[in-house]
């Protein structure tokens, strides 16, 4: 009460023109009164913190567009880092004695660094041979030809015919489809209610 009357006091003396209606506003940025029968919050925030925000650039416009080929050709010597690692393994797995957690560890090791060269290649041959599709597109269209795009299911049907190709090379087709039925059978066999398998 007293502040207030203080306040009209004071923007009469300064602003004589003004009606006592106009004080309130003209005087209305002035810190808030706190009782000081009340104890403040303990996390109250006295000074506004301006929050930084961050980025994660694998998801950022402004970290520019993925290319696979160029990320590929700047980070090839992981590759070669991987390489000699795993002959790394292979020279200490013929250190180490059988059973040993020690051996189990690097088998480990091994296996998923083959994996992981497994999955490279196999997504370079894919790349390779949307490139070379691509290109047959290109050659078409200059031919004057319709250009035609290739649906899902034909992408995978070409995949497995130059797989079944490959391992028929390497002339471990037949295990592969023995493993591929045994595979099969047991889907179909979970997907059987239970009487039928009794």
């Amino acid at each position: 009460m007293m502040c207030q009357q203080a306040c009209k006091l004071q923007a009469a003396r300064t602003f004589p023109t003004h009606s006592p209606s106009d004080c309130h506003a003209l005087f209305d940025c002035r810190p808030m009164e706190i009782s000081a029968k009340n104890s403040p919050s303990f996390l109250r925030q006295v000074i506004p913190v301006k929050k930084s925000t961050r980025r994660d650039p694998r998801f950022d416009s402004l970290s520019g567009e993925y290319k696979p080929i160029i990320f590929e050709k700047t980070y090839k010597f992981i590759n070669d880092l991987k390489h000699r690692e795993k002959e790394i393994i292979k020279k200490q797995l013929t250190k180490t004695k059988n059973g040993s957690q020690r051996k189990e560890r690097l088998q480990f090791l091994l296996r998923r660094l083959e994996n992981q060269e497994q999955a490279r290649r196999s997504q370079e041959q894919q790349r390779e041979r949307e490139l070379k599709f691509k290109k047959q597109q290109r050659e078409r269209a200059n031919r004057g030809a319709q250009p035609f795009f290739l649906k899902k299911s034909e992408k995978k049907k070409l995949q497995l015919a130059e797989k079944y190709l490959e391992l028929k090379k390497r002339g471990k087709l037949e295990t592969f489809l023995s493993k591929k039925r045994k595979r099969n059978s047991f889907k179909d066999r979970k997907k059987l209610p239970e009487q039928l398998h009794n």
